[in-house]
Parts: C-alpha cells; sequence; structure tokens
C-alpha cells in the first residue's frame, strides 16, 4: 500500500496505465462480491462475450465455407463459358441454334490468350429409368478426353468404374445412381420424347447404355441429375448429326473471366453469343456475400448484449468502491487515474471473453464435422440436408480477415461501453464519498 501510494503521490507524473492501476483493477475484478467486487456479474459478462464472439466467428467461417465451395463446384465440374450460336433459319426453314463448325469455333477460341482449352458439347434434357424407378436427368455429350479435362469428373471425391470407357456407355452421378438403384454394369434406359419422325408421328427415342462410370462431386444437384456420354453418341440420340449446342471454353483466371467475354466474342465471330459461369450463378453468390454481411451485423448484437452486462456490472463496482475512490483521491490520484483503473476493469472482461471466443470459435470450427457427426449420433437423423443446401457436408473455411473483423468489433464494443461508468468513477466527488465514512 505504501508503495501505491508513492506512485500516487506523484500521479501527474505518472505515466497512463501504470502498474498500480493494473494491480488496483485486478484486486477489484477478483473480489467476493460481499467484498465490494463483481466476480460474478464479471463472469456472467465474460462467458457472454465468449460465445457471441464464438457464434460470430463459426457463423462467418460456414458462410464463407459454402460460397467458396459452392464456387469450386462450380468451377470444378462446369465451364468457365460457353459459346452459343444467336437462333438462326436453317436449310428446312426452322430456327435453329446448333453449330455446324464446333471444331472449328473451338479451335478460334482455345487461341484465345488465357483460355486453356474449349470443347464442343450435346445436351438434352430426359428421363433415365431403371427397372421401377424413373429420374429427370439432364445429358451433356463431350469427347472423352474432354471430359477427362474436367477436374471434379475425371478426379471426384469418389468415382467408381472407367472414365475412359465413355465411348462404350455413360457416367452418371452417385446420387442418381443411388436414386435408380444401379452401379456400373448395370444398363441405364435414357427416354427422350424428341425421338424419330413415323408415318404415326413423332415416337420418343428409347435407347439403353452400359453404365461405366459413377461420380460424386459433393455437390447435389450435379450429382443427381448429371449424365455424360460419347460426343457422337450424344448426337446421335438427339438428332444433332454434325452440329453441337455450345462450345464451353476453361479460363486460367476464372474469377476474371468478364474480361474473356470481349475477346472470345471476338473470336467467335459474329452470330455468336457468350455467356460465363457468374451469368448463371452470380446472382447467388451476390446473395450469399450480402446475406454474411447481414448476418455479421445481427450477431454483432448478440455481442453488444453481452459487453452491456460490462455497464451493470461496473456501475455496481463504482457505487460499493465508493469510500475507495475517496481514499484514493485523496492520496493524490488523478481523476484520469481513477477513470483507468475502472476501464481496465471492463476492459479486462472484454479482451478476456474475446480472447476465449476466439480460441472456442476457432476449435469449433475445425472439428465441425466432427460435431456434426456427433450430433447426428444423438439425435439419429440428418441437420445438413444436402438436397436444400447442396454440398453434401457442412463447408467452413477460416479467414484471418474475418476473426480480426471479429476481434476488432468486440474489443471496440468492451471498451466503448466501458468508458461512461469510468468516467461516472473519475468525477466523483471525494468529499461526498467520505462525508458517511
Amino acid at each position: 500500500m505504501a508503495e501505491a501510494h508513492g506512485e500516487a503521490a506523484g500521479a501527474g507524473r505518472t505515466r497512463p496505465f501504470a502498474g498500480f492501476e493494473w494491480a488496483i483493477a485486478w484486486r477489484y475484478l477478483r473480489a467476493r462480491r460481499k467484498e465490494g467486487g463483481i466476480s460474478v456479474i464479471a463472469g456472467y459478462a465474460l462467458v457472454g462475450v465468449m460465445l457471441g464472439v464464438a457464434t460470430l466467428i463459426v457463423v462467418q467461417a460456414v458462410m464463407v465455407g459454402f460460397r467458396e465451395e459452392f464456387t469450386d463446384r462450380i468451377l470444378g465440374a462446369n465451364p468457365h463459358l460457353q459459346v452459343m450460336a444467336q437462333p438462326y433459319e436453317d436449310e428446312f426453314g426452322g430456327v435453329s441454334q446448333l453449330i455446324t463448325d464446333y471444331d472449328d469455333l473451338a479451335v478460334r477460341i482455345a487461341g484465345v490468350p488465357g483460355v486453356e482449352r474449349a470443347a464442343p458439347v450435346v445436351r438434352g434434357q430426359v428421363m433415365a429409368s431403371a427397372p421401377g424407378r424413373n429420374a429427370g436427368v439432364e445429358v451433356t455429350g463431350m469427347r472423352t478426353e474432354d471430359l477427362q479435362a474436367v477436374p471434379l469428373i475425371a478426379n471426384p471425391e469418389a468415382g467408381w468404374g472407367d472414365l475412359s470407357r465413355l465411348d462404350e456407355g455413360v457416367a452418371i452421378g452417385y446420387e442418381l445412381a443411388r436414386e435408380l438403384g444401379v452401379g456400373v454394369g448395370d444398363v441405364l434406359t435414357l427416354i427422350s420424347p424428341d425421338g424419330m419422325d413415323t408415318p404415326f408421328g413423332t415416337q420418343p427415342r428409347i435407347s439403353d447404355y452400359e453404365i461405366v462410370y459413377v461420380f460424386r462431386v459433393g455437390r447435389f444437384d450435379i450429382d443427381r441429375v448429371r449424365v455424360y456420354m460419347g460426343l457422337e453418341a450424344a448426337q446421335e440420340y438427339f438428332n444433332r448429326e454434325g452440329a453441337a449446342d455450345a462450345v464451353e471454353a476453361y479460363v486460367a483466371t476464372p474469377g476474371e473471366v468478364e474480361r474473356f467475354t470481349g475477346p472470345v466474342a471476338e473470336a467467335a465471330g459474329p452470330g455468336a453469343y457468350v455467356w460465363t459461369w457468374r451469368d448463371a450463378s452470380g446472382a447467388f453468390l451476390d446473395a450469399l456475400d450480402v446475406e454474411r454481411r447481414v448476418m455479421f451485423i445481427i450477431l454483432s448484437l448478440v455481442v453488444l448484449i453481452a459487453a452491456l452486462n460490462i455497464i451493470s456490472g461496473l456501475v455496481m463496482l463504482v457505487k460499493n468502491k465508493g469510500r475507495d475512490i475517496g481514499i484514493l483521491r485523496t492520496m493524490g490520484l488523478t481523476e484520469g487515474s481513477i477513470m483507468r483503473i475502472f476501464f481496465l476493469c471492463g476492459a479486462l472482461i472484454g479482451v478476456t471473453g474475446t480472447v476465449s471466443g476466439v480460441i472456442l470459435g476457432v476449435l469449433f470450427t475445425l472439428n465441425i464435422e466432427a460435431i456434426q457427426s456427433v450430433v447426428e449420433w444423438i439425435f439419429g437423423g440428418s441437420i445438413w440436408n444436402p438436397e436444400i443446401r447442396y454440398l453434401t457436408e457442412i463447408p467452413a473455411r477460416l479467414r484471418f480477415a474475418d476473426i480480426a473483423a471479429v476481434v476488432v468489433m468486440a474489443l471496440g464494443l468492451s471498451f466503448l461501453i466501458t468508458i461512461p461508468p469510468a468516467r461516472r468513477a473519475a468525477k466523483l466527488n471525494p468529499v461526498e464519498a467520505l462525508r458517511y465514512e
């Protein structure tokens, strides 16, 4: 106490946040309630800040992970851009969008700087049938070497069979195979309403194909509906002999795909238009970004509510320590020192809660798959429906910038909330505080 008095006597020359200020603040924090401390209230405030920070980190990580994983699945199993023909009148007087010089067009597009490869494709929607089961599917016809260059199809999360045998049958998604009850080596029947023209009208085209490859990319809307077959087989099945529906291209920097649209369109020539992956999915990804920002603001209110407990604790502490404040002021402590002591009381709660919340949130995020498995085992059901969320598991990505934003927000709120009761303590008149002592 004598040492503290010595420092206090020269308070005018004492540097801010001196050792005695930390010592007094720590003593007040750990004192029991009957001694005028706020240990219980401080504990509640600390836990509240910790849980709020941890929740914010986990939610941000999951939302960022969902966006990045969704984007990776888009870019890994879909073209970065497609070149299609404008509607034109064919030789029979009908309207067509077929591309007849697809190989030459693919060569011109592949020659654009930054374009890694280009390939013609044939597409169509048909019904897939297996004994007693049916499902609507999207068929894509590609050459085997072109399909083997698609990352998530050639190297999926899991694959069965031999993709190099594509010309002998079809490749289908895992969820489709599971729904139809088929696997590698089984026969899949494809039924197209646009079939053969006969004297009795158009008859559905029904063809059987051997399943040579089953893939699982981890995105439900691909695994559930996607069917691949050889380009020539697709041309024959969809009546596209000598033509393709589009030319798909893959670029070196898909995140900057917009800067390729002009050069690719110029290489394709008049009568063609370019459709990028952002045109197809950009609005959804933008919505995810907006949702993530809104969730950050909403969950910040949770941290704010938890931090408000710091105010109530400090107000009680100032009231209970009125006599101590009066004594410290008569010993020479300035208003600034008193304010810093009580500021430290609240700031220590905020810092401890924030650090604990960061540790808890990071650990939870790193082990989210194991936690998901335990929760599903306890409740006996799935908490992540891939049919709704498209991905087969909960994605989570920790980014330093997101964690830093949460830390700055939590500490900022804790520090700002601490200032009003600390100023009130500093303005306390020592004469009034000691009048009845």
